[in-house]
């Protein structure tokens, strides 16, 4: 119709429904303006990562060198190395990018919720808890290892996302 509405709610589910360019807030302040696809593959800060998403992004502290990171013990691959960035510094993945099976990172599934079309497990990883989406049918083995799908990691320096270095040409 050519008019711009604003509403405003609190529902994840209802703003990402009704809205083309969603704004999300944090304590009084804009954190991310986009669409909705883009407020949930590309988080602009850790907030917008848990609010949007069910169950929301997972969050761990990590260390960066180059295009690899330090969670507790166990060493990620990034898909680059990220910007160089001062601050506390974090990964953030989704659980839709969390695979779990038996390759990969020790872990342990510590519940599962059954919600029809996929289940939620709740994993123990490097004394975090942390949320995998597994498909229905697959089965959880008895001695579970996890790999987070590298272009579904996010990298955050005081909780506000940090982007990838682009290659050289």
């Amino acid at each position: 119709f050519g008019h711009t509405m604003v509403y405003v709610t609190h529902d994840q589910t209802e703003a990402l429904t009704f809205a083309d360019t969603v704004v999300v807030m944090y304590e009084g302040e804009i954190v991310q303006i986009g669409t909705p696809d883009e407020l949930f593959s590309r988080p602009g800060h850790t907030f917008v990562g848990y609010f949007i998403g069910s169950p929301g992004m997972n969050v761990m502290p990590a260390e960066i060198s180059g295009a690899t990171a330090r969670v507790g013990g166990q060493t990620v691959a990034l898909p680059a190395a990220p910007r160089p960035a001062q601050g506390a510094l974090e990964l953030g993945i989704r659980p839709e990018f969390v695979r779990l099976g038996g390759q990969g990172m020790p872990a342990t599934v510590t519940k599962v919720e059954d919600i029809g079309r996929h289940r939620i497990a709740r994993i123990a990883f490097e004394g975090r808890e942390i949320a995998a989406i597994v498909p229905e049918g697959q089965e959880i083995p008895a001695e579970p290892r996890i790999v987070f799908d590298a272009h579904g990691i996010n990298v955050y320096a005081d909780s506000w996302r940090v982007d990838y270095e682009r290659p050289a040409a």
